[in-house]
């Protein structure tokens, strides 16, 4: 049998070597599979092996150094990122949606030399990284024929559990990108902990990988389970006719879907949905952004009860909170307990805590934490204290210690001297049957400074008017939260990971106000 042990392994665990453990298992079985073409854990780690000699060898990338990745989710992203990893190179992720100005920014700021680009976004790519970019790598042919070449001997590099896995950027609610930069041992930690709250990551489970793995939370989820030896069904985009097939088909026990994918799923027909099989699903696992109440009711109903898994993070944090399914019902519009090894706090303006049930800024400390923003070290002193990252949330516990995510700080309407926060809305809208998708923010006001106002997005063939929906506020909520305009949209703006962009609504609002 080869020989799948990474030189220094007994001393450092990297993100490779449960790859590499699983492959020293079942070398011949499939790992990862994406449209078509498929990957078993013998070639999988020995392509590994081969983008790590190519990467110090044949590029000359040394240990500390940054590359940047540009593509879409596809079968090579995998051992690309985990190949740089192993010769001691942090992948300095790009999202395929990127704006020319992004990418030369994260290029710039990461010091990439090199880029690894899928095909269809060459060009673009060619015409905006700066000029520091020396070598385009082309995702197909070219890229094949240069892992032909290189060896496939472990790589000479010693790299350790505290070295850069990777840098995914994230702007947060305002201001540049910042690189997060995520060492190895805060990801294997981290996929040690899904696999024991989860309980769905084993050689027999397989999962469905959807969100865009340029994303922390997308590399970790596709990451995941062929660490304990699983099989991956890779979807290069979301589209949820695909993803809930692929379920069916792949016989799926686990997938990671975004409330916004959700949103997308119950937009569907009942006679479409009714097509597809859930019976093998043991997690039907969501994050990103709060699952509305209403929501989470239709994902047990359909999925089954025993299932849903709603978890918080931040891309600094990895996983802070999770709520089981056994609690998804009792805790309404929560989300959960604090993982395996976190610690969280609630907190006021000057750091201390709060009162059982008050409302404060939420503080994250544990074994799965960033290791500080690239070249940012005012912003890293700026989010951490100590220990602790506080996070920008605003959050509240109660008597039992669950955690319940009120709202983002820089996302809260102050209308007449009174704090309002949009979830606490939205989760009012979305209980009426018409509605999708909700997103509330605060319009300018010469009096009050600002308006509560709401963006709708109704559900395909049905209808409610504003004044319903105004009706069902005023008998949900204070009289000062209920929103003075609410307005219908066919969208709402999200990122990447299908959070609502709130902020860009507001902007909206302010723009029109001038």
């Amino acid at each position: 049998m080869p020989d799948f042990i990474r030189r220094g392994a007994a001393r450092h665990m990297l993100i490779s070597d449960g790859i590499r453990a699983s492959a020293g298992r079942t070398p011949d079985r499939m790992a990862l599979r994406e449209s078509g073409r498929a990957l078993s854990y013998a070639r999988l780690v020995d392509r590994i092996s081969r983008v790590a000699n190519l990467v110090h060898a044949g590029l000359g990338l040394r240990h500390g150094e940054r590359a940047a990745v540009f593509s879409a989710n596809c079968l090579e992203y995998m051992e690309i990122v985990c190949g740089m990893a192993e010769a001691g190179v942090a992948a300095a992720t790009i999202g395929p949606a990127a704006a020319p100005p992004e990418i030369r920014f994260i290029c710039e700021d990461s010091g990439a030399r090199v880029m690894f680009v899928s095909a269809a976004l060459e060009e673009v790519a060619r015409a905006s990284a700066p000029s520091t970019v020396e070598r385009f790598i082309v995702i197909g042919p070219a890229y094949e024929a240069l892992l032909a070449e290189a060896s496939s001997a472990p790589c000479p590099v010693e790299v350790t559990e505290h070295d850069i896995f990777s840098v995914p950027y994230t702007s947060g609610a305002t201001g540049r990108p910042k690189g997060v930069q995520l060492s190895h041992r805060g990801r294997v930690l981290s996929g040690y902990a899904m696999a024991g709250e989860h309980r769905c990551y084993t050689p027999e489970d397989r999962a469905v990988a959807t969100t865009p793995m340029f994303h922390g939370a997308g590399f970790l989820m596709a990451l995941t389970p062929i660490w304990f030896g699983g099989q991956v069904e890779i979807l290069p985009r979301f589209d949820i006719e695909s993803l809930m097939g692929t379920i069916t088909s792949f016989q799926a026990t686990s997938a990671y879907i975004v409330p916004a994918h959700f949103a997308a799923l119950f937009a569907l027909p009942e006679a479409k949905r009714a097509q597809w099989d859930m019976r093998s699903m043991k997690a039907a696992i969501s994050g990103t952004a709060p699952l509305p109440q209403a929501t989470k009711e239709r994902i047990v109903a359909y999925f089954g009860e025993g299932k849903l898994f709603e978890r918080y993070g931040t891309t600094e944090t990895s996983i802070a909170t999770s709520l089981g399914p056994q609690d998804q019902l009792r805790k309404q519009a929560c989300v959960g307990l604090p993982y395996p090894a976190t610690q969280v706090k609630i907190c006021d303006g000057d750091g201390n805590a709060v009162a059982q049930g008050e409302v404060g800024e939420l503080w994250v400390s544990s074994p799965y934490m960033f290791s500080g923003y690239l070249n940012l070290p005012e912003a890293t002193a700026a989010g951490t204290r100590g220990d602790w990252f506080v996070t920008g949330d605003l959050a509240r516990q109660d008597e039992e210690g669950f955690v319940y995510l009120v709202d983002r700080k820089n996302d809260m309407v102050i209308s007449g001297g009174e704090n309002i926060y949009p979830r606490e809305v939205e989760e009012v809208i979305l209980a009426h049957p018409a509605a999708a998708e909700c997103g509330v923010t605060g319009a300018p006001h010469p009096y009050f400074g600002e308006a509560v106002t709401a963006f709708v997005v109704l559900r395909p063939g049905m209808n409610v008017d504003a004044a319903t929906l105004t009706a069902l506020c005023r008998e949900k909520l204070s009289r000062y939260k209920v929103p003075k305009e609410i307005r219908f949209v066919e969208t709402l703006p999200r990122n990447s990971m299908g959070k609502v962009l709130r902020r860009e609504l507001r902007a909206r609002l302010i723009a029109e106000a001038k």
